[in-house]
Formats: structure tokens, C-alpha cells, sequence
């Protein structure tokens, strides 16, 4: 049996449903196709925190409860670790033994480069660095931040697909990147038949009757990221909150509900309150998208996604496509979302509509509501044709001569 080790943030960042749907699409992908799947994670004692966000004992942090939860969910909880401090306390398998099947697998996928445990990563026969992240990913790198995380791949993989392309300012440097696209394992996230949603009265997604009528675009976001602003041969590539302020009177213009999961600090109260004031609909990610499960609840339940793009992946001309959207389609929900050059790789205006202008997404968002049901359908044969994790996965096998099982 072909054993697979996956690395990547999940417990890093609880009650983040979404992040844990990017991991786990992998884990379930690989195991789809027949490897054994081992999960493992790395935690600094900083991130270990308490449900308030204060620093506590790994044994009684939120991040462990998370971890545990979401490992037995998935069948991982007996092959799986969460290391702390670089192996100062383990949960799950010793590292020892990890060591061992790193030794064994085929394969170590390495999200973000997130695994740096040495007598992990290097015994790994094939390393493969996975970059959901373009843009910040190279531009660190040129700048000889060691956040970036690169060294010691044999393979380097970006599902920013314009990343080397002439339009593209992404430095590429002294790394070939591939290109790929974020999976979805289709049985895990099937289309339905209506935007069915439990209706609140509340802008906290307070659950109530259905609604099996389209009701509201939505989406789950952060309103400035993990990341700051990135500054590279005198130009500044910003974030997703840069990107919204422009699209802020899309609720008034269109005249359709528009929804956000949104995760913003309170020092950013003055955008909240635009947002509200604009008739944007605001809901608590904590509360409908914190686990996978209401994740999946809150994407289909939903009528379709509007979203922006983080400003580097739209100014950069990337090819960027959210992990996120692609739940979207498999649930047979349209989106309309801002492009950042992957038009010219997945077709688009039906079932997926891109903007570049407010006026284009005013058109883009009567055109999905006029005609509903064809873009449905059209969004979950997106799905299927290209974000399919067996095609995918099989995919990115043969680039780099893995064998499947």
C-alpha cells in the first residue's frame, strides 16, 4: 500500500471550516485513489491558544480540540500528529514512528512548506511543495524571507496558473512551478436541487424556515488575511479589504441581497459599518461556516458566491482561483467572482461569471438571478470537468512520476 503524508495548517487556524475543507480535500483525494493518508501538523507554543485567543497550555488550547475533532471526522484519528514545540509534546502518532513512515511513503505534500521537522521532511522520498498562496509565496522568497518556506522540495506546485506566463510580475526565480488546481472529491460535496437556506432574522445567521427560492449571494471571508501588503520593485500589492472598498455599493446598485461570513477585527469598525450601511447582510464565520460540516451547510444553502480576490492575486494577473469557489460549483451554486487572470484556463459565463468593474458585476449578478438554473447546472459541470480531485490528483501525478496504487 502507497502511503501519502499531507502537512498543512488546520489547527492552526480552529473553527475555520473552510481552511479544513483545503487540507482535507487532499486527504480524501489521495485516499480516493487507494494511498494510506497520514495527516501532520506543526504548532508554535505563541499559537496555542485558549476559545479568548490568549496563549495556554497546548493540552487545554482550542487548537487541540479542533485537531482531534476534526482528525476522528475524517478517519484520521489514528493516523495522524500534531507536534508542538518541534516534538516538545505529540498528539497523536510518536515521532518516531512518523519518522519511520516518512521512510516508507511516496509521497509528502507539503502545504505552504507548513512540515519543517527535519526527521520528518527529509527522510521523505518525494517532496512536493504545495503554493495556495501566489504571489506572497514568491515574493517572499525573492526577498529572502525565510516565511516562504521553499527549501528542500523536489517539486514546487502553484495553483496560481499564470505564475511564469509574460503577464504575470510574479518573480518566478530559481524554481520551476507547476501548476494546479484546488480539489474537490465530488461524492463529498453533491449538487442540490434548489438554494434551499434555513432563514434568520439576524445578521448572525440566527437558523429559522426554508427558503427553497434564490435568496442571497454569499460568501466566507477574512477582511484583511494572515498577510500584509507586499511591496516589490516599488509597487504595493494589496489585500482583500482594498479589493471590497471598490465593490462596496453592489448591494444598492443591483438591488440583490448580498451576504458575507465575515472575520474583521474591531479596529476596522468604520469599514463594518460602510459595509452595513450599504445593505451588505453580515454573518458570524465563527457561527455558520466554523466547522466543515456548517461550512458545507452554509455553501449550499446559499443561492450563489460573489467574492473579490486578495489584490495581489487580481494585480499580478495570477490566475488564482479560490478553494472556496470550487465548493461552490461542486454544490451546483453559480458564482460570480473577481478574475485574476483564470479566465484564460476555465471557461467562464455560465455557472462561473467574473468582474473587473463594478458595472460588470451588476450585470453578472442579474444575468445568474435571470437565468438560475441553467447556470446550476453549468456551475456543477465546472465542477466535474475541472476540479474534480481524481483528475486532479491523477494529474499532478504524472507530472512528477508517482505511481498510483
Amino acid at each position: 500500500m502507497s502511503t501519502a503524508i499531507i502537512s498543512g495548517a488546520l489547527a492552526n487556524k480552529p473553527s475555520n471550516g473552510g481552511n479544513t475543507w483545503s487540507r482535507m480535500s487532499w486527504v480524501t483525494g489521495l485516499r480516493r485513489l487507494g494511498f494510506e493518508v497520514c495527516f501532520v501538523e506543526q504548532i508554535s507554543r505563541t499559537s496555542s491558544v485558549d476559545a479568548a485567543g490568549a496563549v495556554t497550555p497546548f493540552t487545554s488550547s482550542v487548537n487541540l480540540a479542533y485537531f482531534r475533532d476534526v482528525m476522528e471526522q475524517f478517519g484520521l484519528a489514528q493516523s495522524s500528529a500534531l507536534i508542538f514545540e518541534n516534538g516538545e509534546q505529540v498528539q497523536g502518532l510518536p515521532l518516531a514512528k512518523l519518522a519511520a513512515l516518512a521512510r516508507q511513503s511516496s509521497l509528502l505534500f507539503n502545504i505552504s512548506g507548513h512540515l519543517t521537522q527535519p526527521d520528518i521532511k527529509h527522510h521523505a522520498k518525494c517532496k512536493v511543495y504545495y503554493d495556495d498562496d501566489p504571489g506572497f509565496t514568491q515574493f517572499w522568497h525573492a526577498a529572502s524571507n525565510p516565511g516562504a518556506r521553499l527549501a528542500d522540495h523536489d517539486f514546487y506546485f502553484t495553483i496560481g496558473e499564470n505564475i511564469g506566463a509574460p503577464d504575470c510580475p510574479i518573480p518566478t526565480g530559481d524554481i520551476r512551478w507547476r501548476h494546479t488546481r484546488p480539489p474537490v472529491v465530488l461524492d463529498e460535496w453533491p449538487a442540490m436541487g434548489s438554494s434551499e437556506r434555513e432563514v434568520g432574522n439576524s445578521n448572525f445567521g440566527e437558523r429559522g424556515t426554508i427558503n427553497k427560492t434564490f435568496d442571497r449571494f454569499t460568501t466566507v471571508a477574512s477582511w484583511r488575511g494572515a498577510f500584509g501588503p507586499v511591496q516589490y520593485n516599488g509597487k504595493t500589492y494589496r489585500l482583500k479589504v482594498h479589493e471590497f472598498r471598490k465593490f462596496i455599493e453592489l448591494p444598492r446598485r443591483s438591488g440583490r441581497k448580498f451576504e458575507i461570513a465575515l472575520l474583521i477585527h474591531a479596529s476596522d469598525q468604520k469599514d463594518l459599518d460602510a459595509l452595513l450601511a450599504h445593505d451588505w447582510q453580515i454573518a458570524d464565520p465563527k457561527q455558520v461556516a466554523g466547522s466543515p460540516d456548517d461550512f458545507r451547510r452554509y455553501v449550499q444553502t446559499s443561492g450563489a458566491e460573489f467574492s473579490v480576490a486578495q489584490g495581489i492575486y487580481v494585480d499580478t494577473n495570477s490566475g488564482w482561483f479560490s478553494d472556496r469557489t470550487v465548493r461552490y460549483l461542486a454544490s451546483g451554486k453559480p458564482a460570480l467572482v473577481q478574475d485574476t487572470g483564470f479566465s484564460r484556463h476555465i471557461p467562464v459565463g455560465e455557472g462561473l461569471l467574473t468582474f473587473r468593474t463594478m458595472d460588470e458585476a451588476v450585470d453578472g449578478a442579474e444575468r445568474i438571478v435571470r437565468d438560475y438554473e441553467r447556470h446550476c447546472r453549468a456551475a456543477r459541470r465546472l465542477a466535474e470537468e475541472y476540479f474534480d480531485s481524481n483528475k486532479v490528483i491523477a494529474a499532478l501525478a504524472a507530472e512528477i512520476g508517482l505511481k498510483l496504487p
